[in-house]
């Protein structure tokens, strides 16, 4: 792996911060050009302009589930820190105002984590040279 002006590289030369960043923007990490929602959470089964799958099995968005759980609960101890070093605040205060903000943050979070989870599972595809995974750049 090497890292260039645009960041790290398989040793094929494919720029994988690029799938992250198509991602990011909700769109194929392929293509770039293909939306990756339909709504809100909810996943195309393809995209319309490279067929790629993003989903290619049963189970395969586990892994998102498990990224935004431990994103939220380190999320959760800055919350619980901040609210002990920067508030005076009762326990019931605190719990009143910080739970709904953990659970807005979470629910906010989780389509961010599908579209990270396409991506790394797109670049692992590319790094074992799957056939039919074919960045376009």
């Amino acid at each position: 792996m090497t890292t260039g002006a645009t960041g790290a590289t398989d040793d094929a030369g494919v720029p994988k911060g690029r799938f992250l960043r198509r991602t990011l923007r909700k769109r194929c990490p392929q293509c770039g050009m293909g939306e990756l929602f339909r709504s809100f959470a909810r996943l195309h089964e393809r995209c319309a302009e490279c067929g790629l799958a993003y989903r290619r099995e049963p189970g395969s968005m586990t892994g998102s589930m498990y990224l935004c759980t431990a994103v939220t609960e380190v999320f959760a101890a800055l919350l619980v820190a901040a609210g002990w070093i920067l508030t005076d605040w009762s326990l019931p205060v605190f719990l009143a105002v910080s739970v709904p903000v953990l659970l807005l943050f979470s629910y906010a979070f989780l389509p961010r984590s599908m579209a990270l989870w396409v991506a790394f599972e797109y670049m692992v595809d590319v790094s074992n040279g799957e056939p039919w995974a074919q960045p376009r750049l």
